[in-house]
C-alpha cells in the first residue's frame, strides 16, 4: 500500500447507517482513530436523525438528507472546535445515528393485579394486557437521557422502564375512565389513546413519543369470571316460570319414555304425576307452589263502591249497589235522586250515572189512576 492509501485510509469520505436490524434505536458510526474529512458526504436517511458530538458535547443534529460537510454546514461544531486556519482540515467527531421510526413489536402487561372499584361489583382486580409503538421526538433530549455513549441502544434496554410506566399509569386511567366493568371492552380504544397521551407527555423529557398504545385484553379474577356467566346464563334463561314449565315437560317426557317397574318404576311413576301436577297449576296461571295445600274456598270478592243518597236535604246510606237496588225497588230511588260516591266531584242525579242503570232498572212504574 502506498503512501497516499495509507493517507486516504485514515480520513473518512462517506458518513452512513444502513440499519439491518429491527430493534435498534441509536447506533454510534465507528469512526475508530479515523478522522472525518471535510467535505465528506454525511447521508441521512428518511426515519433517521444524525447527531454530532465533539468532546462529549451534542453540537450539529441532521434531518433526513445528504449533507457535504462544512464549516458552513457545521456552525455549532465549527464553534467548539475554533477553527480560525485550514478550514479543510479533518475533524473528529462521534456521529450517532438515531432511528425515529415507530417500533411498534413492544409488549406490556400486568404482572400483579390492578385493583379499582367498580359500581356494580365493588372492589374488582384486574389484569390486563396490550402492544404499543414508541419512537423518537427528540434525538439530543434522548443522547443526553437515556442513551449517553452506549454504542448501539436497542428497545430492550429501554422496554422495562416504559413497562413499569405503562403499569403505573393504567389503575388511574381505568379508574378515572368512569367506565362499568361490563363495558370497559367498549371503551378499550378511548382508554388506550388517553394512555398514549399522558404516556408522551411523561415521556418528553427523555425526547420519546408513545404514538400508538394497544389494550388487547381486560381480564377479572376466576370467581368474578364465574359470577358473570351465572348472570350470563340467567339472562339468556329469560322467563324463569315459562323455563320451568319446560324443564318440567321434559321430565314428564322422559319419565314415559321409562316405563321401568319395580322401585325405579315406583319412583318414576310417582315423579312423573308430581311433575304432572305441577304443569298443570304452571298452565293454569302459576297456582300455589309444590307442597302447599289447595285453597279450600275462594277468594272473597273486591269490596264495592259505597253510595249515599241526598232525601229531603238529608244525606242517607252509605250503600252498596244492592242496597240501591232495594231502595229502587221500594220506590225511594229513582233517576232524579242525587247520590255520590267517592271520587265524584260532587252530588248528581242516579239517572245521569251508566254504572246505575241496572239499579234503576228494579224502579216499578207509577201506579195506575184509581
Amino acid at each position: 500500500m502506498g503512501l497516499i492509501d495509507k493517507l486516504r485510509g485514515e480520513f473518512i469520505d462517506i458518513v452512513e447507517w444502513l440499519d439491518d436490524s429491527r430493534d435498534t434505536i441509536v447506533w454510534r458510526f465507528p469512526r475508530y482513530q479515523n478522522e472525518i474529512k471535510m467535505g465528506a458526504q454525511l447521508v441521512v436517511r428518511e426515519s433517521q436523525a444524525a447527531v454530532f458530538v465533539n468532546e462529549g458535547q451534542i453540537a450539529d443534529a441532521f434531518t433526513p438528507g445528504t449533507y457535504t460537510l462544512e464549516t458552513r454546514n457545521l456552525p455549532v461544531l465549527s464553534t467548539l472546535k475554533g477553527w480560525k486556519y485550514g478550514f479543510n482540515s479533518p475533524f473528529k467527531a462521534e456521529v450517532y445515528f438515531v432511528n425515529t421510526r415507530q417500533f411498534t413489536d413492544l409488549k406490556w402487561g400486568t404482572q400483579n393485579p390492578v385493583i379499582v372499584r367498580d359500581p356494580e361489583f365493588g372492589v374488582v382486580r384486574l389484569r390486563a394486557f396490550g402492544a404499543y409503538a414508541t419512537r423518537v421526538a427528540d434525538p439530543q433530549k434522548l443522547l443526553r437521557e437515556l442513551v449517553g455513549t452506549d454504542p448501539q441502544f436497542r428497545t430492550e434496554e429501554v422496554q422495562e422502564y416504559l413497562r413499569q410506566l405503562i403499569v403505573g399509569r393504567l389503575g388511574s386511567a381505568l379508574a378515572t375512565a368512569g367506565v362499568p366493568l361490563l363495558d370497559l371492552a367498549a371503551h378499550q380504544d378511548a382508554i388506550g389513546r388517553r394512555l398514549a397521551a399522558v404516556l408522551t407527555e411523561e415521556l418528553s423529557d427523555v425526547g420519546i413519543a408513545i404514538p400508538k398504545f394497544v389494550i388487547e385484553n381486560i381480564s377479572v379474577p376466576p370467581e368474578v369470571e364465574q359470577a358473570l356467566d351465572k348472570r350470563t346464563g340467567m339472562g339468556a334463561v329469560g322467563d324463569l316460570d315459562r323455563y320451568t314449565r319446560y324443564q318440567a315437560a321434559n321430565a314428564l317426557e322422559e319419565a314415559a319414555k321409562n316405563p321401568g317397574g319395580g322401585a325405579g318404576g315406583g319412583i318414576g311413576l310417582g315423579m312423573g304425576m308430581a311433575v304432572g301436577q305441577q304443569v298443570a297449576r304452571s298452565m293454569a296461571g302459576g297456582g300455589a307452589p309444590a307442597g302447599a295445600p289447595a285453597a279450600a274456598e275462594p277468594p272473597p270478592l273486591p269490596n264495592q263502591a259505597q253510595w249515599y243518597v241526598g232525601v229531603a236535604g238529608q244525606r242517607q246510606g252509605p250503600f252498596d249497589l244492592g242496597g240501591l237496588a232495594e231502595r229502587a225497588g221500594a220506590g225511594t230511588l229513582s233517576a232524579e235522586t242525587l247520590v255520590w260516591r267517592a271520587g265524584m266531584a260532587q252530588w248528581q242525579p242516579a239517572g245521569q250515572l251508566p254504572e246505575l242503570a241496572s239499579v234503576l232498572a228494579s224502579v216499578p212504574p207509577p201506579l195506575p189512576p184509581q
